[in-house]
């Protein structure tokens, strides 16, 4: 329980379902005063409030468990990501090793079945194995950011809010008298209340890599302070103007280097996933597209949370384990090293790897089909 209106509702259903349920609220362990707290955050002093006054609403235990440790590991990830040159997605990561991971634990501890969240995707058991798929209302769809927790996990999970609008969740919490019937949906990343990541990377004194802005083709731009205040497809902040916009389509920490382009250079025709995971799906099963060689199969994939599945041919590595490329059929902007590709087929959601690396689209084969505003947060 988040303190939010969705954790409200899922416990709220649960319980009208006859579940026996106890409230978890996660303690990250970073000290923000109340007033510095955005209205739109999680995990904060008020929302671990508002999780205990729902609780007690709606008459289960309720108990803030201290993820600090964890949350730091979680934290040092992030910011180690941009010093690589890569732009982390701590949420999926978060997914994938505290609520699916961490909790599990707790409700072993408990003598708990399973944990429910209120996340907006759909869950069913097939043969024994989880069947995931977006959830009813792909304005508010989560799907993406539980590619990467295991079957093992999702087969303990519960989902209620799946196969519900946002509005009809906010209409239940107010009929029922919830008091987060009207509270704003939280907008940032948890461990970063300000909404600037590079403040965080400030306080943690990282290292930066600072260097030249160059073009593609290695033309010197201006300077810039370090690579880690950038991430792909980035088009606002780098103070380079004149003509044409110019979106950040490299990094090269090594170098000290932020490559520059335009938005047709900000695409990519392929990309390297790594540490696949396949949800109630198995690629060796696939037909192969000349009965031999490595395992081929056509699906849509996902680059980012507010991203479009784009169809495209995945290819299983058959000498790297957990590797596969993904060939998109139409060229995608803004590819980026650590976040993740999620692979769909329609609504249902087969797994996915996190991004190693991005093959920019070859010269006269650009192209924007597709494409949206490559501006990145």
């Amino acid at each position: 329980m988040s303190g939010g209106v969705d954790s409200s509702v899922a416990a709220w259903m649960l319980g009208e379902e006859g579940h026996s349920l106890v409230g978890l609220f996660m303690r990250n362990g970073v000290k923000v005063a109340e007033e510095d707290v955005p209205k739109k955050s999680c995990c904060s002093v008020g929302d671990a409030r508002d999780a205990r006054m729902v609780a007690a609403r709606l008459e289960i235990p309720f108990q803030a468990v201290d993820l600090g440790s964890e949350f730091g590991n979680l934290i040092q990830f992030f910011v180690d990501e941009y010093s690589r040159g890569r732009t982390p997605n701590p949420c999926a990561l978060c997914n994938r090793d505290l609520k699916f991971g961490r909790l599990m634990d707790f409700a072993d501890e408990l003598g708990c079945e399973a944990v429910a969240t209120g996340h907006y995707a759909r869950l069913d058991v097939e043969n024994g194995r989880p069947i995931l798929r977006r959830g009813v209302d792909h304005t508010k769809d989560q799907s993406y950011q539980l590619f990467s927790v295991s079957e093992a996990h999702l087969l303990r999970t519960r989902l209620p809010l799946g196969s519900l609008q946002k509005t009809e969740v906010r209409a239940m919490a107010s009929n029922v008298g919830l008091k987060t019937a009207a509270k704003p949906d939280s907008q940032e990343i948890c461990f970063v209340p300000s909404n600037d990541y590079r403040i965080l990377l400030k306080e943690r004194g990282v290292t930066l890599h600072p260097g030249n802005f160059v073009s593609p083709r290695g033309k010197i731009l201006g300077k810039h302070k370090g690579t880690e205040h950038f991430t792909i497809g980035q088009r606002r902040g780098h103070g380079i103007g004149g003509g044409t916009p110019l979106y950040v389509v490299a990094l090269r920490p090594a170098l000290g280097e932020v490559v520059l382009g335009t938005k047709a250079e900000c695409f990519s025709e392929s990309l390297v996933a790594d540490d696949a995971n396949w949800i109630g799906f198995d690629p060796g099963e696939e037909p192969q597209s000349d009965g031999n060689g490595p395992v081929r199969f056509e699906a849509e994939v996902q680059v980012r949370y507010h991203h479009g599945a784009a169809p495209a041919t995945i290819e299983i590595s058959d000498t790297e384990p957990g590797v596969f490329t993904v060939h998109f059929h139409e060229p995608q902007s803004a590819v980026a090293p650590g976040q993740g590709a999620a692979v769909y087929r329609g609504d249902r959601l087969l797994g996915g790897g996190w991004i190693r690396s991005a093959v920019p689209v070859s010269d006269g084969t650009k192209s924007e089909s597709g494409a949206e505003d490559a501006s990145a947060t």
